[in-house]
């Protein structure tokens, strides 16, 4: 007989030029232990190539509260077990931030803990109304991993980064959407079709220009006004120089419709 432990945390589909991948732990909240790290770096790492944009999603009522507390509650090791976790964890932060195509997120109910961090790895957020957002690590002690400080204070500003999470609090959907965490509020029932249908409708268009302008948005915070302009115009050279800035182009002067997908 199988164990709850041997069964897949992760699912993935070919959703024509999307790659869907979902959290499937419904039972635990999608909870984060190390199967669902590897799991979820195999599935970014296994990306059919013709897929355009990456989609992630949670099974169940909340998309993901963080780390499984239960897996090193009784640890004889905390500091190994938690460490080794976190540095799996990053490996999948690391590929959302560096991945070939756009990544999005449809986000509900709860998300807290390391899943902070990983929506703030995420180019485009769809979240439902009724989402609470919670970092959740002063409750038990800890300090932040998977990128949350990072996503938190680019999204909130220190003051409010701290106060957040040194107060254990909370945000709600629409805190979340005025600071700039999530980037779409829509209504709760609505949340999977709004995703999905976000997610192709991004895939129709220029995913290579849309990652070199990830890379300029990701930097623009920490580089000079000249580092930003001299990058600007490096990258603006490989679009045009690209098959799909080539194709745009075209389309604009022959007054149609960019075919962006079959500009290879």
């Amino acid at each position: 007989m199988s164990s709850p432990n041997d069964r897949p945390r992760v699912l993935t589909q070919v959703d024509g030029d999307v790659w869907r991948i979902t959290l499937d732990r419904p039972d635990a909240g999608n909870a984060l232990d190390p199967a669902m790290a590897h799991q979820l770096a195999d599935a970014l790492q296994a990306r059919p190539e013709q897929t355009r944009v990456v989609l992630l999603l949670g099974n169940g009522p909340r998309f993901c509260v963080g780390g499984d507390v239960t897996y090193f509650a009784g640890a004889e090791d905390p500091g190994r077990q938690v460490g080794q976790l976190a540095h799996d964890w990053h490996v999948v932060i690391r590929q959302l931030i560096n991945c070939s195509v756009p990544v999005l997120a449809g986000v509900q109910g709860a998300v807290a803990g390391a899943a902070v961090g990983l929506i703030g790895a995420c180019d485009i957020v769809v979240c439902a109304r009724s989402t609470r957002i919670r970092p959740a690590y002063g409750g038990l002690g800890f300090s932040p991993d998977g990128g949350s400080s990072w996503a938190l204070t680019r999204a909130l500003g220190a003051p409010r980064a701290l106060e957040l999470m040194l107060t254990d609090g909370a945000l709600n959907a629409a805190e979340a959407h005025t600071f700039g965490l999530v980037s779409r509020l829509v209504e709760d029932d609505d949340l999977r079709d709004a995703a999905v249908h976000l997610a192709h409708e991004v895939a129709a268009g220029p995913v290579r220009a849309m990652v070199r302008t990830r890379a300029l948005v990701r930097k623009a915070a920490v580089r000079t006004l000249d580092e930003q302009l001299d990058d600007e115009a490096r990258l603006i050279a490989e679009s045009a120089a690209d098959p799909e800035g080539r194709e745009g182009v075209r389309a604009f002067l022959e007054k149609r419709r960019p075919d962006f997908r079959g500009a290879r």
